[in-house]
This record gives C-alpha cells, sequence and structure tokens, in this order.
C-alpha cells in the first residue's frame, strides 16, 4: 500500500466513516427502486461536495484544496466499497482535469469553482459508438458551432457542461458546451448498474475550445480511467469480504463452508489478485501526481488488471453466495453489475492490454 500523509489518511478516514453512516448499499437500492432520474441521490451529491470532494485535485485559487489524484482515489475507493453513485469522477475528476490542463484563465474562472462547490456538473463526451474508441472522431467543429452525436456519456443527464472531442480542420480537440445550449439533445439511457448515462446530440451548439488537442484527450481519460479505477479496487475489496465473512458463517454438511479446501484456494487467489490490484492501481494515481514519464501505460495496466479483478470477484461473490446470490435481494447483484459497467467505461481489458502494448513498442 501506498504510504499516506496525515492529511490522506484523514481525508480516507472521514470517507469511510460517511460512506457507512450515510450511503450503505441500502442506500444505493433505495435510489435505484425510486428510479431517480440522474442516477445519484443529489442530496448525498450536495453533501460531499459540501466536504470538498468534488474539489480535491482544484487548485485553491477556484475553490478545491489542490490535493492531488491519489487523495482523490482514496474518496473513490471509499465510495466504491458501498456502490455510492455521484458525478464525483465525471465532474471532479474528468471535467475539472480538462480545465486544469486545458482551460483558459476565464474559463477556469467560470466553472472550477462551481465544479469544487458541486453547483454544476461537468462531463465527459468522447465516445460516439458502441465501444471506447477514442480515436474515432465524426463529431466537427465549424465557426465556432459543435455538430455530432456521443454515446454513453456518463452523468449526461445531470451535466451543466459537457466537454466534448470533436474535430476541426481534420485535427482532434477538446470543447465546452454548456448543456442548456438549444443544440444541445440528450437522451436518457437505462445502464445495468443503475446510474445516469445519457446519448447527446449537437447540432450547431456553440462550442469553446480547450488548449491540448488530442494530447489533452488522452491525458483527461487517463485521469478518469485511474479514478475509476480506484473505485473499482473499492466496490471489488469491498465484495470480496462479505464474501470472506459468508465463507465463514455459512454451515454447509455440519460445517462452515470456509473449511472446505476448494473455497479456500479460490479465496486465496481473490486475495492475491486484489493485492496486486491495488499495487497497479496506486502507482498510476502516484504517476499522475508526480506527472511521470509512464503515466498512460500504468494507467492502462491499472484499468485492465482492475478489470479482470472486479469480474472475478464479483462472479465468485455470486458463486460462493450460492441460491441467495442470484436474488435481487442480495446485494452480490449490484456487484456483478457495476464490475461489467465499470470494466466498459473508458476502455475494457482488451482494449487497454493492447495499448499497453503499443506504448511498450509490441
Amino acid at each position: 500500500m501506498a504510504v499516506l500523509t496525515e492529511e490522506q489518511s484523514m481525508l480516507r478516514d472521514a470517507a469511510k466513516s460517511w460512506v457507512q453512516e450515510k450511503s450503505p448499499v441500502t442506500a444505493f437500492r433505495k435510489m435505484r427502486d425510486s428510479g431517480a432520474e440522474l442516477g445519484y441521490d443529489v442530496a448525498a451529491w450536495n453533501e460531499m461536495a459540501e466536504m470538498g470532494w468534488a474539489g480535491v485535485i482544484i487548485p485553491e485559487e477556484f475553490g478545491g484544496s489542490n490535493f492531488g489524484y491519489l487523495s482523490l482515489g482514496l474518496v473513490l475507493e471509499e465510495l466504491g466499497r458501498t456502490l455510492t453513485a455521484s458525478p464525483l469522477i465525471a465532474s471532479g475528476l474528468a471535467g475539472a482535469s480538462a480545465l486544469i490542463l486545458g482551460g483558459s484563465d476565464a474559463q477556469k474562472s467560470e466553472w472550477l469553482p462551481k465544479i469544487a462547490d458541486g453547483s454544476a456538473v461537468a462531463a465527459l463526451a468522447v465516445d460516439e459508438g458502441p465501444h471506447h474508441r477514442p480515436e474515432k472522431v465524426e463529431a466537427t467543429v465549424s465557426g465556432g458551432k459543435l455538430t455530432g452525436k456521443k454515446s454513453f456519456v456518463i452523468e449526461g443527464m445531470a451535466a451543466n457542461v459537457f466537454v466534448v472531442s470533436a474535430k476541426e480542420g481534420g485535427k482532434v480537440e477538446l470543447y465546452l458546451v454548456k448543456a442548456d445550449d438549444a443544440g444541445v439533445k440528450r437522451t436518457k439511457l437505462s445502464l445495468a448498474d443503475s446510474r445516469g448515462a445519457a446519448n447527446v446530440e449537437f447540432n450547431g451548439a456553440a462550442a469553446e475550445k480547450l488548449n491540448g488537442g488530442a494530447e489533452l484527450l488522452d491525458k483527461v481519460l487517463d485521469r478518469a480511467r485511474a479514478g475509476l479505477a480506484a473505485e473499482m479496487l473499492g466496490a471489488a475489496t469491498q465484495a470480496f469480504e462479505i464474501t470472506l465473512d459468508y465463507l465463514k458463517t455459512r454451515v454447509q454438511f455440519g460445517q462452515v463452508i470456509g473449511s472446505f479446501q476448494a473455497l479456500q484456494h479460490r479465496a486465496a487467489k481473490m486475495f492475491t489478485e486484489l493485492e496486486l490490484a491495488r499495487s497497479a492501481v496506486e502507482a498510476a494515481l502516484t504517476a499522475i501526481d508526480n506527472d511521470a514519464p509512464d503515466v498512460a501505460e500504468l494507467v492502462s495496466l491499472s484499468k485492465a488488471k482492475m478489470g479482470d479483478t472486479f469480474h472475478l470477484v464479483s462472479n465468485e461473490m455470486v458463486q460462493m453466495h450460492g441460491g441467495i446470490g442470484m436474488t435481487d435481494a442480495h446485494d452480490a447483484g449490484f456487484y456483478l453489475k457495476r464490475a461489467r459497467a465499470a470494466e466498459a467505461a473508458f476502455g475494457n481489458q482488451a482494449f487497454h492490454r493492447d495499448r499497453y502494448a503499443k506504448i511498450q513498442g509490441y
């Protein structure tokens, strides 16, 4: 595990106690059953913003705490444990990163304070098909007007501003588009994990360019991927711990099922995979904080590794709980559905293995 500063330990502990008290899995179940329009509890999100979580990576001059990506990863890990749905990755991580890295002074002043206090939600609109292929961009900008379609935009229904990839003069750039623009049309999607997402159409919507082009898009996506991997790590760790408790208490054939060697081996496999995944996730977040030259490969390594690990642990959670694990009454299904949606977001395991190999020169 990464060695944390005193402030980081306090931030993690605050997040841990808040999710246990205010946002257990029962709160997620309630949100899902209510059919929440935005795919998250707005009151809970406002509380998170009040605690400063939406501004963890935002510079102090814009209302944030400039605390770094590893620190934000610690919060996301705790939120992942109880499957807390929020715009933190879309807005406080991806949207904020785009503005910090590529925004003009005016753009930063307009949006970063609102993102930091939770009064505005930013969303990243990158993909145009069913799979994550950020290099495939059909959307275009001409005369400051953006036209094109974006699919599976995370927090697309809640967004006040979109960070959109589009081509101008054949070059990929990122643009800010206000969600209330007359040229923006969004369609709500129902995802397996009950989170907020939308397909978004832009028809001549007013667009403000960010500086940095395709390189900026890569950097923003890598920050989103590392944050999502941290959230997945929390969810997978919790799924493992719930399963382990069950193995220690469930009695079958007159003995605790955790005494069966076959199940012990499977539990040991999950434990070692989680430890490896944790190392990869923390290495990626630390590399981003240090502006290291190997950010891209460490991020792809962590997202691929975390995807495999969460897939394994969520499957085993259902399997080892037996009949009850198959029902909606148990939480196992929530973890399995979240695993599948998170694996696909910002590039699945195949995408990141391929990217990692290319970076390594294969």
